[in-house]
């Protein structure tokens, strides 16, 4: 197979020009305020999102360069395997986001939950459906000794290249 390429379909706005302070996860920005801005030709792709609570925001981290298969994550002091924590560099620096939608208005979807930089480039957005994502095994891993700062901890500059 040969190269892949994603276009953006907007831009997402948030409070945080720097990643410094950005919340971690969405979970620890669920009541920070943020924009999912679409370019217009694709405004109709939002029609009947607005009878969905929450929606998955993918997208491009765009400040990170580079990547390492081995970083030491926020909330941890251990060197892990990339793939086993939720880094912005990574070989495809594509993040995920669950955030809830308070609005939708033209080309605009605003949303609390921000865990990302201002500017940053908008892939795609999903609806959540916990009938489709709920499964009762679930194991964190090494996270499961950590899960309780995620609210609280904030971005620093450890992933700047």
């Amino acid at each position: 197979m040969g190269r892949i390429v994603y276009e953006p379909i907007g831009t997402i706005h948030t409070p945080f020009k720097t990643p410094e302070g950005v919340p971690i996860q969405s979970s620890g920005g669920k009541d920070i305020e943020g924009i999912a801005e679409l370019h217009e030709e694709f405004q109709q792709g939002l029609s009947d999102l607005d009878g969905f609570s929450h929606v998955y925001l993918i997208y491009h981290f765009h400040l990170a360069e580079g990547y390492s298969l081995k970083v030491v994550p926020f909330m941890d002091s251990s060197e892990r395997g990339v793939f086993a924590t939720r880094a912005p560099r990574r070989p495809n620096s594509i993040g995920l986001s669950l955030v809830r939608v308070k609005a939708i208005d033209g080309n605009r979807l605003y949303f609390v939950g921000v865990d990302m930089v201002d500017g940053t480039p908008l892939l795609d957005i999903k609806p959540y459906v916990p009938g489709f994502e709920a499964y009762g095994d679930i194991r964190i891993g090494w996270l499961k000794r950590h899960i309780h700062k995620v609210k609280h901890f904030k971005a620093d500059d450890r992933f700047r290249a």
